[in-house]
């Protein structure tokens, strides 16, 4: 674009001096069609770059989701392609479910035999009930039986023998009733232990079956968004493992973010909403409309690793860091597919000097178009 106006320029020049000689082409006249562009082009960069700054560093970033399944087991089926779209819900792969459906007939079983026991506590307690007041009905007629025989052995009409096997019989009643007073506590203490209104029992066997039928659920990996799996390495007959260092394929989604980076002092007057225009190899000769989202005013110059030691300063000053500025489409390009990836140019339009962001938006032009060069030599 400068040398375009700088050609525009220097065409005007050869007009005044040269074809019409309208003033005179002597020293002073030099210094100043020489002065000229070279102060009216400082200027003008300068101002672009602070009323509508460019940046030649713009990313087309998407979220990447590494596919780890929650159980493990031998692959059975991988209808997911890889570089092949793919909707939300769509089937990556299935892991052979038996063992799994095998736990939780298994817990089907045990629930079922668990309520029936907890529909019979009820029976459970009066027949307890029952059988302690029967038993303490026997320690009170042996008890008695223990006084009559006390009372023979002082007048010599009873044996000291029938003392011995009544006061024997008691402590053999007694055991009895301590035994049948725990079984009674027991079935009290079932009917009692409830969790959410269930016994509990039933609540912890129910609670095994739905962690079984989760994880047989688990044995299908659905996509978790429209989006694609690249270079899917799975295949029939594989093993997987729930370790997120190892997962079984990567889902790139189509959700992207658009950054456009930027030096610090490029920004003080770019804020959100305003217009913005980038330009990608990926689509040479069109401009992409966005606009600004916002600028995260965050980089990692900015962060200290925790550690135990005094951070290094180091030498010299780092290097400065730039900002990024996250871009949104415009509602022409949202349905646009953007690689991930993709890099480019653009530039930002402030809210001021509105008239000069025009060569701003000739340049990103100029340069879409120059996207059709292909600049290489085989």
């Amino acid at each position: 674009m400068e040398a375009i106006l700088v050609g525009i320029y220097a065409f005007f020049v050869w007009l005044i001096f040269f074809k019409f000689k309208l003033l005179p082409w002597n020293t002073t006249s030099k210094v100043i069609v020489v002065t000229i562009p070279v102060v009216g082009l400082t200027w003008l960069i300068l101002t672009l770059n602070v009323i509508a700054p460019s940046s030649a560093d713009v990313r087309v970033i998407k979220y990447t989701v590494q596919v780890v399944p929650q159980v493990r087991g031998r692959v059975i089926a991988v209808p997911a392609e890889g570089n092949v779209h793919m909707k939300k819900g769509d089937v990556l792969f299935k892991l052979d479910p038996t063992p799994y459906e095998q736990t939780v007939r298994s817990f089907e079983s045990q629930l079922a035999s668990a309520i029936a026991n907890a529909k019979n506590l009820g029976e459970q307690l009066k027949a307890a009930t029952s059988k302690t007041e029967g038993i303490r009905a026997q320690l009170d007629l042996a008890q008695k039986r223990v006084a009559e025989f006390t009372e023979l052995a002082k007048t010599e009409a009873g044996t000291k023998f029938d003392l011995e096997q009544a006061l024997a019989n008691v402590k053999q009643v007694k055991a009895e009733l301590a035994a049948a007073e725990a079984s009674e506590r027991q079935v009290k203490e079932q009917i009692g232990a409830q969790v959410n209104g269930e016994q509990a029992q039933v609540a912890a066997i129910r609670a095994q079956l739905d962690n079984a039928k989760w994880e047989l659920s688990q044995t299908t990996m659905y996509a978790p968004a429209d989006g694609t799996v690249i270079n899917n390495q799975l295949r029939v007959g594989s093993w997987v493992v729930p370790m997120p260092l190892q997962p079984a394929m990567v889902f790139v989604e189509d959700e992207q973010q658009i950054l456009a980076l930027y030096s610090q002092n490029e920004l003080y007057n770019v804020e959100p909403g305003n217009e913005a225009e980038i330009a990608l190899p990926t689509y040479p000769g069109e401009v992409i409309k966005t606009k600004v989202q916002s600028i995260v005013w965050a980089q990692g110059q900015g962060q200290l690793p925790m550690s135990g030691q005094i951070p290094q300063t180091g030498a010299q000053p780092l290097p400065p860091g730039r900002f990024a500025v996250k871009l949104e489409l415009e509602e022409k390009h949202r349905d646009l597919f953007l690689a991930a990836g993709a890099t480019g140019h653009g530039a930002i339009y402030t809210e001021h000097l509105k008239p000069v962001q025009i060569l701003r938006r000739v340049i990103v032009r100029i340069n879409s178009i120059l996207n059709y060069l292909v600049l290489k030599l085989h």
